[in-house]
């Protein structure tokens, strides 16, 4: 009875899988249920929000620490302008243009070093957003105390919910579009170049990615879909996770670009280069910029092509900035497709912190949040300007797609997440102290 009872239930719970799941995302349809839970979700979230406010201010207890989410807001000063008003604090008298050197000058230097420990532009980057509304996601606020037995109710029904009920079927449905992926594209692999081969790589790929959309319960919003990459161009955009690829790939063909892993991952990569032209470097190709550049500069030529999708920043960031592009993708000549991205962190945060979790950790927060849920903008194709370098033009596509998500413009690069300030940026402060000294000399030399 017991196993009667148990294959009755897999087969039900399979064909409601099939037809209100796996078959819409084959055709691309939604039968808009994601829309109704997240929407039911917010009301959830914005009653046991008041009700903890309420307990807190009952408790007398802070519930929210200040700058939550780390970002302070500063008017810009140069270098000279703070050392004259150190000058000035300094002595009752006007500044004297003529001073070469005051000893108060290297209070500048040490203050500045410690707003730098204290408000890192580039660390606070690589940590979670920090809720000031409650998600039942006791990560999402790590300021929370316990407040009444109903809220403490409702959030132990919504750890069953995500792990006894939506954990299992999101990995069914995980493993379900791996599966489709790796074998559609094997098969592909087998036909004859041609229209059909494409054609139907396209639609294998896109299937498949669409199903993994929904292992996760994305809820995305596309704006702009006339701006979508075309052929024999390249689709950047800005990195919070390693979802970034499925999101954009669920709405558009694209031609992946990446190093050839091992494992699982090896066996995806290879089946899908075999239905597509994907461009993987083996990991001793990877540090070699000609090689690279030579590769995507022959993808790109080729108009027939599908778009390549990168990721100029190289690491993923937190969700709150953008941070500096690497220029190897904009000295190519092809056109760019600059594409932003901004999650919602209410339902889940989609940030990998990869030097904290490992992708398994990380892939399982995933599917253990309620939701992930984000908004696409394509924005315009830009081409590089007949007097831009590529640092500029890869500076120009940056600020579009920072102006474009509500995100902050940093100048900083990722890279700095695992390694140590560039002397370059050291040199770069000794070098405005040193004009300034100068100037001042040459001033008094003319006078």
């Amino acid at each position: 009875l017991i196993v009667n009872l148990l294959g009755i239930s897999l087969t039900v719970l399979f064909t409601l899988l099939l037809v209100f799941i796996i078959v819409p995302a084959i055709f691309g349809v939604s039968f808009g249920i994601r829309r109704l839970y997240m929407k039911t979700l917010l009301k959830i979230f914005a009653w046991a929000t008041l009700r903890m406010e309420r307990g807190a201010k009952e408790k007398n207890h802070q519930l929210y620490k200040p700058y939550t989410n780390g970002i302070i807001a500063k008017d810009p000063t140069s270098l000279e302008e703070e050392i004259k008003e150190i000058r000035r604090s300094g002595s009752s008298k006007a500044l004297d243009n003529t001073a070469e050197f005051e000893l108060s000058d290297i209070f500048y230097f040490c203050r500045k070093g410690m707003e730098t420990i204290m408000d890192d532009e580039v660390t606070k980057r690589f940590s979670a957003e920090e809720l000031e509304s409650w998600n039942l996601l006791s990560r999402t606020n790590y300021n929370f105390q316990y407040i009444s037995l109903r809220l403490t109710i409702l959030w132990g029904l919504g750890v069953l919910i995500r792990y006894c009920f939506l954990l299992p079927l999101r990995i069914a449905l995980a493993f379900t579009g791996i599966s489709l992926l790796v074998v559609g594209t094997t098969v592909v692999g087998y036909l004859p170049n041609g229209r059909f081969k494409e054609f139907l790589s396209k639609h294998v790929h896109l299937m498949c990615y669409r199903i993994c959309v929904r292992a996760l319960t994305a809820i995305i919003t596309y704006h702009d879909r006339e701006n979508r990459p075309r052929n024999g161009g390249i689709c950047v955009a800005n990195h919070t996770s390693p979802i970034d690829v499925i999101i954009l790939a669920s709405d558009g063909y694209y031609a992946m670009v990446g190093q050839v892993h091992g494992g699982l991952m090896g066996v995806i990569q290879r089946a899908m280069v075999k239905a597509c032209p994907h461009v993987w470097f083996e990991r001793s190709e990877v540090k070699d910029r000609h090689l690279v550049a030579k590769r995507l500069t022959e993808h790109v030529q080729d108009k027939s092509k599908l778009p390549i999708l990168i990721f100029p920043e190289g690491t993923c960031i937190n969700n709150t900035s953008v941070m500096m592009f690497k220029k190897g993708s904009f000295e190519i000549g092809a056109t760019v497709y600059p594409v932003a991205i901004k999650y919602d962190p209410q339902f889940g945060d989609a940030f990998w912190n990869s030097s904290k979790y490992g992708m398994v950790t990380y892939l399982l927060r995933m599917m253990t949040s309620w939701a992930i849920v984000c908004s696409v903008w394509y924005l315009p194709p830009m081409t590089r300007e007949a007097d831009e370098d590529a640092v500029q033009f890869a500076n120009r596509v940056k600020s579009a797609i920072a102006r474009q998500g509500g995100l902050v413009d940093l100048l900083w690069d990722g890279g700095l997440k695992r390694e140590k300030v560039k002397d370059t940026f050291k040199e770069e402060q000794q070098k405005l102290y040193s004009k300034m000294i100068v100037g001042n000399h040459e001033d008094r030399s003319r006078s």
